[in-house]
């Protein structure tokens, strides 16, 4: 074996490991990044042993460039605080590690600016593929921004999911929220609740948005309609919702059910009934959407909307790892769970 020349204090090259175990470069790569050829045992020692001495460790952007991707599969979520976003994530990344693909989690504090930052990041870093969840947003132009930004990144070779509305140009899992909320409403009216309110998250929000519409819906159909100042926005946070919810009770209007577009919101509206003299689930129904694993142990037991969020993350990253998926739009039904902080209601207490 020949003596390395590798310059001192300077990061070892695959020619320095080729050079310390006298053979080609080419032997030496197929050694280090194995493949369909592989070089005979002794060879194979050799430069193993060369690179053990030299500490030699691929350059991954070489590897990349060579491979036309790497093993990174990049997730970018809205919000890692919120359960919602780090179930879907966990599914997501678990079949990744099963594929031996690692994972690099990215969290746009729910700017879709950043969104589109992170993206162009994973794009230059060769990213195998990237899963992309948060709702869109009514802002025409950052939506072309992104679907450009998309439009880049599949050029390049990338693979994308998106667990979202079907607005942008991709492979996309869309939560049917309109329904999911219709069949709450039918389900709470069932239970004798008539006066409704609603904290339906930021106006530009599509998924508050369209968690809305069907309650609505699902409320017209039993003849029933959310009075003035019954819709109340706010931040799509426990904090949020309970600065909203306490301007609710605040006011003159007393509803018999407080309906909150995710479970996160719903947990403020527990909280700031309580702070206002209310005693849930006695004094006022409250209801939630998406029943986060985390919240089921809430006190009274929250009646939500199922949504199978970990499944989701697997059934995206599977998707994107997988090259002989056809790219479309599936749809996830959603189902109504009632639990204890809806209490079937006496016409009495109407």
């Amino acid at each position: 074996m020949r003596r390395a020349r590798a310059t001192p204090g300077a990061r070892p090259t695959l020619e320095d490991v080729a050079r310390l175990a006298g053979v080609s470069v080419a032997t030496a790569s197929r050694v280090l990044s194995p493949g369909t050829r592989e070089p005979k045992p002794d060879l194979r020692d050799r430069v193993l042993a060369a690179a053990g001495r030299l500490s030699y460790t691929p350059n991954a952007n070489a590897r990349a460039i060579a491979r036309g991707g790497t093993d990174i599969a990049g997730v970018i979520v809205a919000d890692i605080s919120d359960p919602y976003f780090s179930e879907i994530a966990a599914g997501a990344m678990r079949v990744a590690d099963e594929h031996g693909v690692l994972t690099t989690l990215a969290d746009t504090r729910r700017d879709p600016r950043r969104e589109i930052a992170y993206l162009s990041a994973l794009h230059g870093q060769r990213a195998r593929a990237v899963i992309l969840v948060g709702s869109r947003v009514r802002d025409p132009e950052v939506n072309a921004e992104l679907d450009r930004e998309l439009a880049a990144y599949r050029a390049g070779g990338g693979r994308i999911a998106v667990v979202s509305q079907p607005r942008l140009d991709a492979d996309t899992i869309a939560i049917d929220n309109r329904s999911g909320a219709r069949a709450l409403a039918t389900g709470l009216y069932g239970l004798g609740y008539r006066r409704f309110a609603v904290l339906a998250g930021p106006r530009d929000l599509l998924t508050g948005s369209e968690r809305l519409s069907g309650f609505r819906s699902g409320l017209a159909a039993a003849g029933v309609e959310l009075g003035r100042g019954s819709v109340v926005y706010g931040e799509f946070t426990r904090d949020g919702a309970y600065a909203a919810a306490t301007e609710l009770f605040a006011a003159s209007l007393r509803p018999d059910c407080v309906f909150a577009v995710n479970d996160v919101m719903a947990v403020g509206v527990m909280a700031a009934a309580r702070d206002c003299g209310l005693n849930p689930p006695d004094g006022i129904g409250i209801a939630g959407f998406d029943d986060i694993t985390t919240l089921r142990d809430v006190v009274p037991a929250l009646t939500t909307v199922r949504i199978p969020l970990y499944e989701i993350g697997a059934e995206a990253m599977r998707r994107v790892l997988d090259p002989s998926t056809t790219p479309g739009v599936r749809r996830v039904r959603c189902e109504v769970v009632i639990r204890a902080s809806t209490p079937r209601r006496s016409p009495e207490a109407r």
